[in-house]
């Protein structure tokens, strides 16, 4: 059986949930990534912020990214996978949730990211294929 922990990108880096969103893009940008978790002071994920959310839910409604918060972007409950999990899990949890990208719990604690990238590296051509279109619909 394959774990989410074999495939996934390790060190997740967060977005502290009061941090401007022009911190999450210098992030974004340094770390050459296109998502961060956001955080809470307790270390505990309080949600995802995209490139696309900075630029869709801040700068298009005229926000000013230098004092909007990634916290106030963190909408409802993280979608998350356990580290432990089965790979079919979290293809199912992507899918299910129309996610490109899960954060991987141990615990209480953020440990990594499992992407759609993770996947296509790992998993059959089939598994990849049908994750790829069930998350496009």
């Amino acid at each position: 059986m394959t774990t989410v922990r074999d495939v996934m990108t390790q060190g997740a880096e967060c977005v502290k949930e009061g941090e401007t969103l022009q911190d999450a893009a210098v992030k974004m940008r340094d770390l050459n990534v296109g998502a961060l978790p956001i955080c809470g002071g307790d270390g505990r994920l309080k949600g995802m912020l995209t490139d696309r959310d900075i630029v869709v839910k801040c700068v298009a409604d005229g926000g000013d990214p230098t004092s909007v918060t990634a916290g106030s972007l963190a909408q409802g409950k993280p979608v998350t996978i356990g580290a432990d999990d089965d790979l079919d899990e979290a293809i199912r949890v992507m899918v299910e949730h129309q996610v490109r990208r899960l954060p991987v719990i141990d615990g209480h604690e953020l440990i990594g990211i499992v992407a759609q990238a993770d996947i296509a590296a790992s998993a059959s051509n089939e598994q990849t294929g049908a994750t790829v279109e069930g998350i496009s619909e």
